[in-house]
Order: structure tokens, then sequence, then C-alpha cells
């Protein structure tokens, strides 16, 4: 495979994925999706038959390559698979100039409004360029007016974008979400101090295991049902993520972490609680107390 050129493998990705997701390829998809030639296309389809033997079957009838009944993915196969799902939802290898589509129909829910691409822009460089960025910020608190921020990573939450940053006004890491900075400009001459760097961000830096389970009160039929959706191994599924993101991803997933157990309209609960203490956005899980955690660590001293 590699001997081919960089753009003929994204063409024979393409065949490829096209084929084991559709059930078929023609020259006419290669050619309205890559702008190439019959000949082109036609040698593409000469290449992936002779390397990958068993993959296609030409259909006489329609003139189109069906996907063959010992088919196995080739070009793909360590490809992960939810790098596959994403290609199948936003589309594969779309350019800057086509409108990304997916190749079979897909509804997604509406996410919140995607951030200025000026104001991604100058996060971006200022990661990229290891600088510090000033901002105007919809605080919270109140507080809006210009900060400065020392940015090293986007930080997606299923919801909302955000940037996760040293802050020089409340001198502690934090996430700023993106939709909510009104401006931002790259200091270029202003460069963060050893303690602002991302090295230094405990709860970046942390990885938790989560152990997540079907809800105790679940009947049985429920909790079976809810192994297969998630995959579990032996009734458990294992999430592993950045401290600084549980809370986040444990709300997403409507994960109960009640130490109760309440939450019984959820269908995941949280098994091992104690690996959120001393993780400043567990207060963002749903259920989950600093309180009756605090007692449980007691408990077990």
């Amino acid at each position: 495979m590699n001997h081919h050129t960089q753009n003929q493998r994204e063409r024979l990705n393409y065949l490829e994925f096209r084929v084991y997701f559709t059930g078929q390829i023609s020259r006419a998809d290669l050619i309205r999706r890559f702008g190439i030639s019959e000949a082109a296309a036609t040698r593409d389809l000469a290449i992936y038959r002779e390397e990958a033997v068993e993959n296609l079957e030409f259909d006489t009838t329609t003139k189109v390559y069906r996907i063959g009944k010992t088919f196995s993915l080739y070009y793909l196969k360590e490809v992960e698979s939810k790098q596959l799902l994403r290609a199948l939802v936003h589309g594969i290898g779309t350019d800057f100039g086509t409108e990304p589509e997916s190749i079979v129909s897909c509804e997604l829910p509406s996410r919140l409004q995607a951030p200025s691409a000026d104001i991604l822009a100058a996060v971006s460089r200022a990661i990229s360029q290891k600088t510090v960025l000033r901002i105007e910020y919809f605080s919270g608190s109140g507080n809006h007016g210009p900060r400065e921020i020392v940015p090293f990573s986007l930080a997606g939450t299923g919801l909302k974008w955000m940037v996760r940053a040293f802050c020089r006004r409340k001198g502690i890491f934090c996430d700023f979400i993106l939709n909510r900075i009104k401006s931002a400009e790259v200091l270029w001459d202003s460069k963060p101090k050893q303690e602002e760097t991302k090295e230094n961000d405990d709860e970046w830096n942390r990885m938790l295991r989560l152990e997540l389970i079907p809800h105790p009160a679940a009947s049985l039929e429920k909790k079976a049902m809810t192994e297969q959706e998630f995959q579990m191994v032996d009734g458990v599924h294992i999430l592993r993520v950045r401290a600084a993101l549980a809370g986040f991803i444990l709300r997403l997933w409507s994960v109960d972490c009640s130490e109760e157990q309440r939450l019984t309209i959820l269908p995941l609960c949280l098994r091992n609680r104690l690996a959120l203490h001393d993780v400043d956005n567990a207060k963002l899980a749903p259920g989950y107390s600093l309180l009756s955690s605090a007692t449980s660590i007691d408990a077990l001293s």
C-alpha cells in the first residue's frame, strides 16, 4: 500500500469505505467525488480488485461493483469503529470546496452554535505558538473585563467547545467556553511562565478509570439491554478520561453518581465513586455530592 501516491490512497480508502457501508461502488461515484477522469476511476477499481481480490464482484447488468461475499477490510482494517462512524455521519475525505455529506441518511441532534472562526483561529494560534491570549469573556461571575490566559488544548464536551488554559486573573487552570469569548488577541511577545504550562495542570494530566455499570435499580431485562448497548465486558464499561473532563463526560453519558444511587431514571451508574475524589468538576456529574464523597472516604480511613 505504501507504493501508492497520497491522492491514490485517499481514493482507494474512499472506495473501500463506500463498498463496506453501501454494498456497492461505481466509476461514477469516484468521478463525482474526486473529479477524476473515467480512465483514472477504472484504474483505481482495477488496483483495488488486484490487491483485495475477494472484496468486489462486478454486476454485468447494472455495471456496478458489489461487495464480495467474503469481503474483509483491507485498507481500513486498522481504523477504529468510532472513526468509521464519524466518517459515515460527517463524510470521508471531504474538501473545503465541497459540502460534507453522509453516504446514508443520518439525523443529528442540534448542537450549540459553532464558535466564531476568528475566535477559534486566535485560540488555535496561541496554542500552536505557546503564547498568551488576551480575551474578553462573558463570565458567570459577571466580571467580563479583559483577562490573560495561557491556552494549551481545545476540549469538546459533546455539547460545547472549550479551551483549557491557565487563567492569570484567577491563578488557576480552568475551562473557557469558546462561544463566550467576545474577543481574542494573541500577545506574541508574552510567553508563559513555567507554572502556567500544561505540564503543571494536575487535573488535565491525571487520568481516571471510571467503571460504569447498568443502574442497580433496573430490571434484569433492562440491565441486559444496557450491557449490550454499551458493549460491557462482565457487566462493566471502562471509561478512561482526564480528570479535568470527568464531570462533563459523566453528565453527557447520563451516569448516576449519587452515593444512594437514587437517580433511577438514568441507565448507568458509577461503581467507583471514589475515583472522583478531589476532582474539581465532579460537581457537574449527576447526583454527585462532595459531602457524601468525603463521608465515604472517612469511613474507609
